[in-house]
C-alpha cells in the first residue's frame, strides 16, 4: 500500500483493505487456550533471572507513546520498581505518563521520584530507596582531617 493511499485510508476516503495487520494465527491460539505468558514490550528490560528469582529486580521503560503507559502499570502492580525514562517522547505526551505513574503510585500507594530530566523511579509501597550520602558519614566531611 503506498504511502498516499495509507493516508487517504487513515483520513477515511478510502476503504482500508490492508491485510497486512490481520493475524489469524493469533486468534486461534488464544481459541486453543495455550497458556503462554504475555511478553513484555521488547523497548521494557528487567534485570539478570537470578535477581529475579530472589524478588530483587528492577525494569527500565522507555515508552514512545501514552500507549506504553499499561506496560509500566502492569510491571508496577506486580511490586517490581520502574525507571521510567521520558527522553525520547513527546513532551505533551511525557506529560500524560507522568499524570498517569503519579496517579498509579497514589493509588498503590508507592511513590515517584525524578531521577534526573525526564526520568523518573516509580517505587512500591514495600520498597526503601537508599540515598547515596553514607548514614554513618562525620557531618565535617572526608577532607577535614584533624
Amino acid at each position: 500500500m503506498g504511502s498516499v493511499r495509507k493516508a487517504s485510508a487513515w483520513l477515511g476516503l478510502v476503504e482500508d483493505n490492508d491485510e497486512r495487520y490481520y493475524d489469524d494465527e493469533y486468534s486461534e491460539e488464544a481459541e486453543t487456550g495455550t497458556n503462554q505468558p504475555w511478553v513484555t514490550d521488547p523497548r521494557v528490560q528487567v534485570v539478570a533471572e537470578e535477581a529475579e528469582d530472589t524478588g530483587r529486580r528492577i525494569a527500565t521503560v522507555t515508552p514512545d507513546s501514552f500507549r506504553d503507559a499499561r506496560g509500566i502499570g502492569e510491571l508496577f502492580r506486580d511490586g517490581v520498581p520502574v525507571i521510567v525514562n521520558l527522553t525520547a517522547m513527546d513532551p505533551t505526551d511525557a506529560k500524560r505518563v507522568v499524570d498517569f505513574a503519579a496517579g498509579l503510585t497514589f493509588g498503590l500507594r508507592g511513590s515517584i521520584e525524578r531521577v534526573a530530566t525526564r526520568v523518573f523511579l516509580l517505587t512500591p509501597a514495600h520498597t526503601r530507596v537508599v540515598n547515596g550520602e553514607a548514614a554513618g558519614r562525620p557531618a565535617d566531611g572526608f577532607f577535614n582531617q584533624s
